[in-house]
């Protein structure tokens, strides 16, 4: 990619170019990798307003078209997916390995919006179940809102991309699509593939830059019936306190915890911990940042754990054996490192990791933390994790409840009655029982409580928050 070219926006069918742009750095070694366009509000408003065009040429298009153009999606990602999984170890910082599993899910997620869109239906409505209902015929039907404002990560920049832009298109609406903006050069491909695939012109739109920038119309344009955002807690109350009645979805923050009984593997389960708190740098919602260990198996969890963690391969994210690759910015890793010496200063023990260089952080695991310290209170986003010993179940799942966030949460327990007991008494989006809470599926219900947000992600979910229930019903009494 050349350094002096500009990147440009999707408006009202057209690729623009801006004179005002923003430099793209390489999350690797801060190099310059391109300049993006910078939007700004009547850049959006623009966008929003074409949008509405695109809404109204989308809905005359059948189930099955909106279902055709979404497996053309997929069937150009697999086509290349090699290309599509570069720009993400790129852009992202991502290791390579990861990357292409990310493309992967893209390509499932897809997959899944096209099914979806031939699953659209209402319900008959028994009317004569009530006085004064015979003789009457109810059901109803699902219809699109309108326009859908994105706003997405820059952690999965094709798969999270994919889970607003494919459920859009299936119920019928048009999407203005905002990505984050350490990560536009996967957005801005998807855009052209979605073009290709035969989507109208102006039911996509594409706008580049800061978010503070161009938040206003999305926020408070008429136009806009749906918000679907990705991202932190405080833009996600803002998002929350000035979208007024529109429909919204906030998928925020998380410190994703995992209880492990003493009568796991703990070998087996060390291991799946390993990855479920350092893939991709720790950078995912639901990473792994507090482990609740039974105290009868707490050093050998924790002999093993680190064990396990001293293996990671740290690198350039290109190389195939990248385990561990640069934080996103030199402010998160600078962010990182000022928690983990806090978290020092108030008593923590590092058994291993606790510093970085060249924007990569060590994996690190800490043992001894205040649970009111930032690195188990707050989301790290980092490759940082805090491991407690705890005597009785029933400590543990209030230890893991003590917390503002609840979005996924893990335990390994091999007796079902209290598994089952636990999963109700966690405070949590999702429990996964024998199971990181890092695991994800395409296809399930994913979202959170508490200042984890709320509205549900999954395709088939998001499909359903993206459509309205009209009523219709036939008055068949010949007397009346």
């Amino acid at each position: 990619m050349m350094q002096e070219e500009i990147q440009p926006l999707y408006i009202g069918g057209k690729w623009m170019k801006k004179n005002d742009t923003y430099p793209l750095y390489s999350p690797v070694d801060n190099s310059l990798l391109t300049n993006i366009s910078a939007a700004d509000e009547a850049d959006v408003v623009q966008a929003i307003e074409s949008a509405q065009r695109g809404f109204s040429a989308l809905k005359q298009k059948s189930s099955l078209e909106r279902s055709q153009i979404l497996e053309r999606v997929s069937s150009l990602l697999e086509a290349d997916k090699e290309k599509w999984s570069n720009i993400i170890c790129i852009e992202a910082g991502k290791p390579i390995r990861d990357a292409r599993a990310e493309l992967e899910r893209t390509i499932t997620t897809y997959k899944l919006a096209a099914e979806e869109a031939k699953r659209i239906h209402g319900d008959m409505i028994p009317m004569d179940a009530v006085a004064g209902g015979a003789n009457r015929i109810g059901f109803t039907a699902k219809e699109p809102l309108g326009v859908v404002c994105a706003i997405t990560p820059f952690n999965f920049p094709f798969n999270l991309v994919a889970h607003k832009v494919g459920p859009a298109i299936a119920a019928g609406n048009a999407i203005v699509l905002k990505p984050a903006e350490q990560t536009p050069l996967s957005a801005i491909r998807l855009t052209e593939l979605l073009l290709e695939a035969g989507l109208p012109k102006e039911a996509i739109q594409l706008v580049t830059g800061s978010g503070k920038r161009v938040s206003k119309p999305m926020l408070e344009h008429y136009l806009v019936k749906k918000i679907s955002f990705t991202g932190s807690v405080p833009v996600g109350k803002e998002i929350k306190a000035k979208a007024g009645l529109k429909k919204t979805t906030l998928e925020l923050g998380s410190n994703s915890a995992v209880i492990i009984e003493p009568d796991s593997n703990i070998e087996n389960v060390a291991n799946r911990c390993v990855r479920a708190a350092f893939a991709y740098s720790g950078q995912v919602c639901i990473s792994l940042q507090r482990i609740y260990v039974h105290h009868k198996v707490f050093e050998q969890f924790v002999d093993i754990f680190a064990k396990e963690t001293k293996k990671l391969k740290q690198g350039l994210p290109q190389k195939e054996t990248t385990d561990i690759g640069p934080m996103i910015s030199p402010q998160a890793f600078a962010r990182v490192d000022e928690w983990v010496n806090e978290a020092k200063a108030d008593g923590a023990v590092v058994v291993t990791g606790g510093k970085g260089e060249n924007n990569i952080y060590e994996p690190t695991v800490l043992i001894k933390v205040n649970p009111k310290a930032k690195v188990s209170c707050e989301e790290v986003f980092g490759p940082v994790v805090s491991i407690y010993p705890y005597e009785h179940l029933q400590e543990a799942i209030a230890n893991v409840n003590d917390s503002s966030f609840g979005l996924h949460t893990g335990i390994f327990i091999n007796d079902i009655t209290k598994a089952f007991q636990a999963a109700k008494a966690i405070q949590s989006g999702g429990v996964l029982i024998n199971e990181v809470p890092t695991f994800r599926l395409d296809h399930f219900p994913y979202g959170g409580v508490k200042e984890s947000g709320y509205g549900r992600e999954g395709v088939k979910y998001a499909v359903e928050e993206m459509l309205e229930t009209k009523f219709y019903m036939i008055n068949v009494n010949e007397e009346e």
